[in-house]
């Protein structure tokens, strides 16, 4: 090709290029519209944690799981100082969007927090990383945009800096969360300080609260497999409720029982299940330490009654309770025939529809047919009083769905 070609050629197709970047450029902006300044990278990095504002996102605070303070935690007298705690919860509804409540409620002194995290998404408390609980008193995290899954688990994580306590713990979690210092990480069971974890839901009605002994806790069923009722209950219903567990090992209705029992479910009522975020119904499964635990209960009036007033309690605040009738427990150290006889009458209050808006017969669903008084052998843990996973599986399945959406006024429907 003559040179003289060769150069018309190079300039037609140089120009050929630049009018074709030219209408690629034009069709772009009449696509997106003028470009806007980038952010600096300090604030592309706080969209990154928070991609939408939490206080214009939709729906209502609902619990998405919660636990008991049962009370200070022995050895703890000067608090965690130095450690990280991470608290291994199980959720039962998601949301993108959520908080969490610490509690120094059996703290002597303050507890100071100085960092926390869901998920390792940083949490803040009025705007500050840093948060101080008095003693007695409990705080709630501002929003944190955080993507949380139903029927998973969350790690909620806070360091703190400095001597202060004794710790308020939960213990007997069949979970297994983790405690960190400079020697390593190790593992425990006891939940501390955590006592919520709520979420936005626009989807979800509201919570349900179970208020309960071990049975209710999960004792004998299998750690991390969250395999309590509760968790069952949870599964069941698909994310139309969230299920916060306020169970205790050792709980009593009336009075406080040896060891860790905590407080009782008349005078912790307030705290741990009226106060719960979203709370629709209560579920109350107490009434079994009262009568086979020192002291036993041998009036099963006094019981009732005890029940009968947290129904009460409940209705003025709106909210309708189901309960449960009490479990068998023979061959268990503390069965005699007299007490055997106070759970029956209790239960036969209960099944009477004069104590609760509904209850649910928790007996009838693990007795042993051919001798009533004992738990069925294949959801019995081995001692005769708390049941293993199946167990479990069949109080939660024992629960009528249908009872629990038509939550309102005053029933006193069988499930």
């Amino acid at each position: 090709m003559p040179r003289r070609q060769g150069y018309a050629l190079l300039i037609a197709l140089v120009a050929g290029t630049a009018v074709l970047a030219a209408a690629v450029a034009f069709a772009t902006t009449l696509l997106s519209g003028p470009r806007s300044t980038p952010l600096p990278p300090s604030e592309t990095q706080a969209a990154a944690r928070n991609p939408v504002d939490p206080a214009t996102s939709g729906g209502k605070w609902i619990a998405t799981w919660a636990a008991a303070p049962v009370g200070a935690e022995p050895g703890t007298e000067d608090g965690l100082p130095g450690r990280t705690i991470r608290n291994v919860v199980h959720t039962s509804i998601g949301g993108e969007v959520a908080r969490i409540t610490l509690s120094n409620l059996f703290g002597t002194g303050p507890l100071v927090v100085d960092q926390a995290t869901v998920n390792t998404r940083p949490v803040t408390f009025e705007g500050a990383s840093a948060v101080t609980v008095a003693a007695g008193g409990q705080v709630i995290s501002d929003p944190v945009v955080v993507p949380v899954a139903p029927d998973s688990d969350l790690q909620v994580s806070f360091r703190t800096p400095r001597a202060g306590g004794p710790v308020t713990y939960h213990p007997y979690t069949h979970q297994t969360s983790y405690l960190i210092d400079e020697r390593g990480t190790w593992s425990t069971t006891n939940w501390r300080y955590l006592t919520a974890v709520d979420v936005r839901s626009a989807s979800a009605r509201g919570a349900i609260v179970a208020l309960g002994d071990s049975l209710t806790a999960g004792s004998g069923s299998t750690t991390d497999a969250n395999a309590r009722w509760s968790d069952v209950l949870a599964d069941r219903l698909g994310g139309r409720y969230g299920v916060a567990n306020a169970g205790i090992a050792g709980n009593r209705i009336v009075g406080i029982g040896r060891g860790t029992g905590g407080q009782s479910g008349t005078d912790r009522y307030d705290r741990d299940v009226l106060a719960v975020a979203g709370a629709r119904t209560v579920v109350v499964a107490l009434g079994i330490n009262d009568v086979q635990q020192y002291p036993q209960e041998a009036d099963p009036q006094r019981v009732v009654d005890s029940l009968r007033a947290l129904t009460d309690r409940a209705h003025a605040r709106g909210l309708s309770v189901v309960g449960a009738t009490l479990t068998p427990f023979e061959g268990f150290a503390t069965w005699t025939p007299q007490r055997e006889a106070v759970r029956q009458a209790v239960n036969q209050q209960i099944r009477a529809g004069t104590v609760f808006d509904a209850y649910v017969d928790f007996d009838a669903a693990v007795r042993d047919p051919a001798a009533p008084n004992r738990l069925l052998f294949s959801y019995d843990s081995g001692d005769h009083l708390h049941l293993n996973d199946d167990g479990y599986r069949a109080l939660g399945d024992r629960l009528d769905l249908k009872v629990l959406d038509r939550a309102g006024a005053p029933r006193s429907d069988a499930l």
